[in-house]
């Protein structure tokens, strides 16, 4: 039946006007294969919704039609079903994920005001036949979208198919003709009748294909005629098979036929494109995390624009007014305007502050880095800073780091910050991809933010923040620290709830001044021996790439997977590992196992390294120096890993590479500060075996803290268990055994990957795994029981309470 909207209008089609039927059931599918492994932060799986909803509206604005109908497959048996019990038999059951998916694509629907069709015991194709042939007889333009051949049976003049699978190929009563050798839309069941179809398991007749009916189509007319005349049929197999199969013929072509008749409650009023009910859509969009499609849906800025209290503060009474409100509210958000978003180069551009929903303002200054309007920087600063370095008047922000970096460049020191919405919004949900404050004012407050992007631009067109008139940049300001002063309450209260209030406050907040003080420090380089070692890399790939020519027999861009391939595959015709669709895998996993056997993929691996080396680090590291420190500044990320490591990035100094001797001489660069004559170290502190420490504390595994308790060596301890042996008989090899094996089980591997990394049997490794579970059988039940927390709660927690969520751990693909 048809969902039907409030707003019907009237019951009559207008003649000449155009109807978009579409197979939402194909569409369906068709989303759920083109995008794959799309979920949201809870684990429920959404790329079948997202392809859906996007395909669709897609659709609709290049159609832009009239009258619109999606028409569903029901799960119930159809009329089909009791012609032919087998009707389907063989048809894969559909995708649990697709089918979990399946009601929130029609509850968008709904939200979209698209009107849904579906029917007890009919199918989509039955119901789209119906409406398209009533559509043509009340005058109206029938377009069908699907990729079913089937449907090709209700061609007419003015009813036509739009094959989404064939880049939106239009098939009108000359197409089918043409893709039939003359037989047009009328003839298409009796096709079908002989051919059968697989998919829907209509039995047709055995070793009648597509082109063998059409051509017993068109010499006898229809499925009927052939029959009665059969003994005309000139090939004595095919004659056979029609006759013994007759029966088979006539049921298939009654399965194939579609039914234009369906008893359907609707009115074209109903079915006219209308806009969606946005509330509704705003719920669904926020409920499965489509960010994109959010913010298309919420007007810039919020329903309650009246409400708010934005003010630029453009003279000294006014400034002096703001520090007095300021000091007697009992907290404020603070957030900086700069030229830059590198924080160690931005020069300060304006103030924002917000003490009360709603009401914030913004304090712009002049200085002579840019030429932006307002008060005097340092006349700014020197009444602002009692405030700002005052810890106990307290202060709010997003990404507060990199503000504290700007204003202690600036001479003033930051101090009691209190909340921070960026790391908040992290820590209750450690899986979302963005915790920008766009996208927290959109999700948490229904406000669609100004964006930087409409301030200043983009790409080569992108202006300084200082070039923006001091209007434009008050209301953004304003609105971002007015949002942070909104969010300060949910997010705190979102924190207690989940029992991560201690860990924000003990360990997270404290730990961005850290990264700020570390950040601002900055590292330093050897200049000269990174240049050395550039230039001695260059001269090493020159050679290289002439090597690299003379076992390929020819010059080549060594860079280029298709020239690569060729010479690899087509001329070398060294065996194909992997494919791609555009050609051979060159990847690093190919030329590895081509290594193995052959000498050129080694070269071209120890070309890529090579190659990867300098660009990455020894040409990339000079230039990020700092002109006035002379330091190299990087970013330490608080909010990038899922588990709560640290990241970093610009450069990356935890990625430094270790284990060639090229990256070896890397490290060396980075050296140590020397102030004055004095040469400093670098200190480098690890932890003794602390993950099996850590397991020991949370398993109380007995043997294990045993080991830890009398100091002794954890791995040797190991290898006595495994092996029955007493400490003074366990060899290196027996210890390095027992060191994999201690640290494999933490990370869970399996018999197979532990086979792989001591190089036995996976029997033998599975041996070493049970025999170790027996030796320490406490650490076995504690793993367990948290892999069963996990699978009841979706997560678990570390001893500080961080939660760690595993949202696919219920999955059904393995």
């Amino acid at each position: 039946m048809i969902h039907r909207t409030k707003q019907a209008q009237s019951v009559k089609a207008k003649a000449g006007r155009k109807l978009l039927v579409i197979d939402g059931t194909s569409f369906c599918y068709r989303a759920y294969y083109a995008i794959r492994s799309l979920a949201n932060s809870k684990g429920e799986p959404t790329n079948a919704i997202y392809g859906f909803i996007t395909m669709i509206r897609k659709l609709i604005q290049d159609e832009a039609p009239d009258y619109l109908a999606i028409c569903f497959d029901r799960k119930e048996p159809t009329f089909r079903h009791e012609k032919f019990k087998d009707y389907k038999a063989h048809r894969k059951p559909m995708p649990d994920d697709l089918v979990e998916q399946l009601e929130p694509i029609k509850e968008f629907c709904r939200a979209y005001r698209y009107p849904l069709f579906e029917k007890a015991g009919f199918e989509a194709d039955d119901i789209i036949g119906t409406l398209a042939v009533q559509g043509e007889k009340d005058g109206l333009e029938v377009f069908i979208v699907t990729g079913d051949k089937d449907v090709m049976q209700l061609v007419t003049e003015h009813v036509k198919i739009i094959n989404p699978h064939r880049d939106d190929v239009v098939y009108d009563a000359e197409k089918v003709k043409k893709k039939f050798e003359g037989l047009g839309p009328d003839k298409i069941v009796d096709l079908m009748a002989l051919m059968g179809d697989a998919s829907d398991n209509i039995p047709g007749v055995p070793g009648i294909g597509e082109k063998t009916a059409v051509k017993l189509i068109q010499q006898f007319g229809s499925v009927e005629n052939l029959i009665s005349q059969a003994n005309q049929i000139s090939s004595k197999s095919q004659r056979a098979m029609i006759q013994d199969h007759s029966e088979e013929a006539r049921l298939s072509k009654e399965l194939a036929k579609i039914d234009v008749n369906v008893p359907l409650d609707y009115q074209w009023g109903d079915m006219v494109c209308q806009d969606p009910d946005r509330e509704r859509l705003v719920r669904l969009l926020t409920r499965y995390e489509f960010k994109t499609l959010l913010k298309e849906q919420m007007p810039t800025g919020e329903a309650k624009l009246t409400e708010r209290r934005y003010r630029i503060i453009k003279n000294e009474k006014d400034l002096q007014e703001l520090i007095h409100i300021l000091e007697k509210a009992e907290a404020f958000s603070f957030d900086t305007e700069t030229t830059s978003s590198d924080s160690m180069q931005a020069h300060l551009v304006g103030l924002s502050f917000s003490w009360k929903e709603f009401e914030a303002a913004y304090v712009p200054v002049s200085s002579e880095h840019h030429h932006a309007q307002g008060m005097p920087q340092a006349e700014v600063l020197g009444k602002i800073r009692p405030l700002l370095e005052n810890g106990k008047f307290k202060k709010y922000g997003q990404n507060i780091k990199y503000d504290w970096i700007v204003m202690k460049r600036h001479g003033v020191t930051l101090r009691g910050v209190v909340f921070d919405s960026m790391i908040a919004s992290y820590l209750i949900n450690p899986l979302r991809r963005f915790h920008n404050l766009d996208d927290l004012a959109l999700e948490y407050l229904s406000v669609k933010k100004i964006t930087t992007e409409s301030l200043i631009g983009k790409g080569k067109n992108q202006q300084s923040m200082a070039d923006v008139p001091v209007d434009q940049i008050g209301n953004y300001a304003c609105e971002d620290a007015d949002c942070v002063m909104r969010l300060q309450p949910i997010l705190n209260k979102r924190l207690d709830e989940l029992g991560l209030t201690n860990l924000y406050q003990t360990v997270e907040l404290p730990l961005m001044e850290v990264l700020a003080i570390m950040e601002m420090h900055g590292v330093a380089l050897d200049v000269g021996l990174l240049k050395k070692l550039s230039d001695d890399m260059a001269k090493n790939l020159s050679a290289l790439t002439e090597e690299i020519y003379r076992e390929a027999g020819e010059e080549f861009n060594i860079n280029s997977t298709k020239q690569l391939g060729d010479i690899l595959f087509v001329k070398m015709k060294l065996p194909v590992i992997k494919r791609t669709k555009t050609g051979y895998s060159t990847d690093e996993g190919v030329l590895e196992k081509l290594s193995m056997t052959y000498e050129l993929p080694k070269r071209i691996l120890e070309y890529r390294e090579q190659a990867k080396l300098k660009s990455t680090y020894l040409d990339a590291l000079p230039q990020m120096i700092h002109p006035e420190t002379g330091y190299v500044h990087t970013s330490y990320n608080q909010v990038v890993t899922a588990t709560g490591r640290l990241s970093s990035s610009e450069p990356n100094l935890q990625n430094i590479p270790v284990k060639t001797e090229t990256g070896r001489q890397i490290r060396k660069t980075f050296i140590s500060r020397s102030r004055g004559d004095k040469h400093g170290k670098i200190v480098s502190a690890d932890y003794s075996q602390i993950e099996l420490r850590i397991l020991a504390h949370l398993s109380e595994d007995r043997n294990l803290v045993d080991a830890f308790q009398h100091d002794r060596d954890v791995h040797k301890f190991t290898a006595t268990l495994l092996y029955g042996v007493s400490e003074n008989d366990v060899t290196r090899e027996m210890r390095d055994v027992a060191k994999t094996i201690n640290f494999s089980i933490i990370y869970g591997k399996t018999a197979y990957g532990l086979s792989q990394d001591l190089g036995i049997s996976v029997s033998e490794a599975d041996g070493f795994i049970k025999q170790y579970f027996s030796r320490y059988p406490a650490i076995h039940d504690y793993l367990e029981s948290q892999k069963q927390k996990a699978r009841q709660v979706g997560y678990l927690t570390t001893i500080l309470g961080r939660r760690s969520y595993f949202p696919d751990i219920l999955s059904k693909n393995m």
